[in-house]
């Protein structure tokens, strides 16, 4: 051994690379593939002597691993040569090496060690090891100087935190700011109501004070009050739901389904009567769909709407008990109600169509032939008054039809601009449609507040110290927190910014791209509103005991948000409405285009034999791995191979001369999983766009949220990709490795990525939440 200080034993290439080593024996195992990665890689480093590369050869022998003196002597020695290395300079391990080697090297050897090329060459290594980021060793370094450095990075983002928020905000910035200072308004204040009577009195003085601000009118035009601006409204119902979920859902049902019914439904005189007192609240109602015998078969509706020519009039009636209208929202205080009912001229019966139903009078007491009963208190939003409704042949006039797509004149008789009676349904429904644009939105924000309680209490709370006397280790310096916590934060940004672009083409839609823009809204809402349980329920578990108090939020959060993941379309129900409508286009590309069709399809085949050859299906290369080229193409795969298998499957029971029904129960649980595959390319594809155009200051922290997105999700269904052998073991572990390690890169920004959500601390609320850093 060469040594060229008298208190260091090893010459500056061995200590270049006794961090490495250190770290490699920490497990007390250096496996097959990473004995022969080093032993290769000191081979060829010009920086080492034929005599360290000797000493290097005997470290990495499996046979003859380090005794406990040499490690302990590594650790010790690793920890004097870095106390006066800056922290900048000791960012990795390459890095901390590159410095030691430079403090023992001589004057003419300080250019060596200056070089970039050294400092790459070390680090090629360490991330062919999958090393994670140098702060998993804390007990290389000095607890106080840890504890300094930790506090320091903390205070200060390595980006713009206003800047971030300004791009999550987007077109909306000027709204979200209003309603952030309204929202901290002494008037909003949360509580805790054990009474659901005073929770919902509390709930409608908070909606009709946001109606006075005008933000109820949002979607509506301009001639009753509104701005005509549909992506305001889902942006106030977005930030709404940062606060008080049953006051986002009373919110939506008012201005969003029983307003946004007569809007999108009705015809001018409709509008000029009703919509601005709806959004004043002068007119509350509610939106009665949902019947309990049926739930989400909205066209197996029983409640009838049937003309009669005596009186010019509809007779609204529930056929039986189980017919009644189910968990209406607005159904104690509504006076008025959008009731969609099997609409019966002469003998014909049209299908399902909108009617408006006075509920009570103006002193609040139910009309003639109503009964309305209360669902009583649920699992959560017990601040909304949802209700059962029932109609014993009540008589409303022909004018209450809404009757944009279907009508009765003065004659009796039906007609409606859409002659299909299948194609009059769904567009029908589909004006409805920004129901499932909002819900996803506001499920997420309860899921951003979540988040930003759960990580800021893991920067305070410490638990467990290396050594007996020392300070205690944060929660989130804990790998398995950062795992638990780093990728639903990832997934969060990736949703918002699809839910963003979901927003854009709702707003933006015409009749060419509506079925597309349904599909997607129907997946993205299923997609998004089980990451919001998910993801609140394990914000839950690593806050533990103080997770489980009331005072802190989740009990609220959890409970609020679990209905969003059946209201608004039953989630499973409306995967398989998504795979339907991908099968669809499937079908029908091949069957309009013909030979173009088939020669594409044989391509994309071509290609994906392609992308599993046996060199890509094993490259584990950091660059590789972390290039959106890769990440994008295995969603791609995963989505259209379980296009074409589940295509084959259905192809198969047809030609056997099965039922199309019985075919598709067959292939329920394949489809599921196709369009789920659909809704995370979009969204993948979505986060990578805003990536590649955001500004240079954002995009570090945007990059690693996204690679910390698409790995996860990778490894997530790496059972399949195995199957498919897209992936080789050796990739998925590299997958596996990277993934640590971007959790823990993104650890470090935690703090500020939740600070720029912007949540406003009134309605943050919860005491664990406190803004001390650790």
């Amino acid at each position: 051994m060469s040594t060229s200080a008298p208190n260091l034993p090893y010459s500056p290439g061995v200590l270049s690379l006794l961090p490495l080593f250190y770290v490699g024996w920490s497990d007390s195992v250096l496996s097959p593939s990473e004995v022969k990665l080093i032993q290769k890689k000191v081979a060829t480093f010009p920086f080492l002597s034929a005599a360290d590369q000797h000493l290097l050869q005997q470290w990495s022998n499996p046979q003859s691993p380090p005794s406990p003196q040499l490690f302990k002597q590594w650790v010790q020695l690793i920890r004097q040569t870095s106390l006066d290395i800056p922290s900048p300079n000791r960012q990795s391990l390459a890095e901390l090496g590159v410095e030691m080697a430079k403090r023992s090297a001589g004057a003419v050897d300080q250019l060596q060690w200056s070089s970039a090329d050294t400092t790459r060459a070390l680090a090629e290594l360490e991330a062919a090891l999958g090393i994670a980021h140098v702060d998993a060793y804390r007990n290389l370094f000095h607890t106080e100087q840890i504890r300094r450095e930790r506090q320091q990075r903390e205070r200060q983002a390595t980006f713009d935190v206003s800047a971030l928020t300004a791009l999550l905000d987007g077109a909306q910035a000027e709204l979200h700011q209003r309603l952030r200072i309204l929202l901290q308004d002494p008037f909003f204040q949360l509580g805790q109501w054990r009474d659901k009577a005073d929770y919902r009195r509390q709930v409608l003085d908070w909606c009709r004070a946001v109606a006075q601000q005008g933000l109820g009118a949002l979607a509506f035009p301009a001639a009753y009050g509104g701005q005509d601006d549909m992506a305001a409204y889902i942006a106030a119902f977005e930030a709404l739901a940062y606060h008080d979920l049953s006051l986002t859902v009373k919110f939506g049902v008012q201005f969003g389904l029983f307003g946004g019914s007569i809007y999108a439904l009705g015809t001018v005189p409709h509008h000029q009567k009703y919509l601005r007192d709806v959004g004043s609240l002068e007119l509350p109602g509610c939106f009665a769909m949902t019947e309990t015998g049926h739930g989400s078969n909205v066209r197996g509706l029983r409640t009838t709407a049937t003309y009669r020519a005596e009186g010019d009039c509809l007779i609204v009636h529930t056929p039986s008990e189980e017919d009644g209208k189910e968990y209406i929202g607005n159904a104690l205080d509504g006076r008025m109600a959008t009731v969609f009912a099997q609409l019966i001229v002469g003998d014909v019966n049209h299908g399902v169509h909108a009617i408006l139903v006075p509920l009570r009078d103006t002193a609040g007491r139910l009309l003639p032939g109503i009964r309305i009963e209360d669902c009583g208190y649920k699992l959560g939003l017990n601040g909304v008054d949802n209700g059962r409704i029932w109609f014993d042949r009540v008589e409303v006039p022909r004018a209450n039809l809404l009757n944009r797509f279907g009508a009765i004149d003065e004659a009796g008789q039906y007609s409606s601009p859409i002659e299909n009676p299948g194609r009059r349904f769904f567009t029908m429904l589909g004006t409805l449609v920004g129901g499932r644009v909002s819900v996803p939105r506001a499920g997420l924000s309860a899921a951003k507040t979540g988040l930003t309680i759960a990580i800021r209490y893991a920067l305070q709370r410490r638990q467990f110290a290396p050594k007996e006397g020392e300070e205690e280790t944060l929660l989130l310096d804990y790998p398995s927190h950062q795992r638990r916590l780093m990728p639903y934060l990832a997934k969060a940004y990736a949703l918002h910014f699809a839910l963003q672009y979901l927003t854009d083409r709702y707003v933006q839609r015409n009749e060419t791209d509506i079925r597309e823009i349904e599909t997607l809204a129907a997946g993205l809402k299923a997609y998004a509103t089980r990451f919001t349980t998910d993801c609140l329920q394990e914000c839950r578990e690593a806050c533990g005991g103080k997770g489980y108090l009331s005072e802190n939020r989740f009990a609220d959060l959890k409970a609020d948000s679990d209905i969003f993941t059946t209201f608004e379309g039953d989630n499973t129900v409306l995967l398989q409405l998504v795979a339907k409508g991908l099968l669809s286009d499937f079908r029908k590309e091949f069957h309009d285009e013909g030979f173009r069709a088939v020669i594409r399809y044989l391509g994309s085949q071509v290609s994906d034999t392609l992308s599993k050859n046996p060199f890509q299906t094993r490259r584990t290369e950091r660059d590789h791995l972390l290039d959106p080229t890769f990440q994008l193409e295995a969603f791609r795969y995963r989505e259209r191979a379980l296009l074409y298998s589940v295509s084959a499957r259905m192809r198969n029971y047809l030609n056997r001369r099965m039922d199309p029904y019985d075919a598709f129960l067959r292939c329920q649980v394949h489809t599921i999983e196709l369009a789920r595959a659909y809704i995370e390319r979009i969204v993948l594809e979505q986060f990578v766009a805003v990536v590649k155009r955001t500004s240079p200051e954002l995009q570090t922290p945007l990059k690693w949220l996204c690679d910390l997105y698409a790995l996860h999700t990778i490894e997530g269904h790496k059972g399949w990709y195995l199957e498919q052998e897209y992936l080789r073991p050796s990739k998925t572990k590299a997958i596996r490795r990277l993934v640590v390690q971007r959790c823990r890169e993104v650890r470090h920004e935690a703090a500020s990525l939740t600070a720029a959500f912007a949540i406003p601390e009134e309605s943050i609320a919860a005491p664990i939440a406190r803004r001390a850093m650790g």
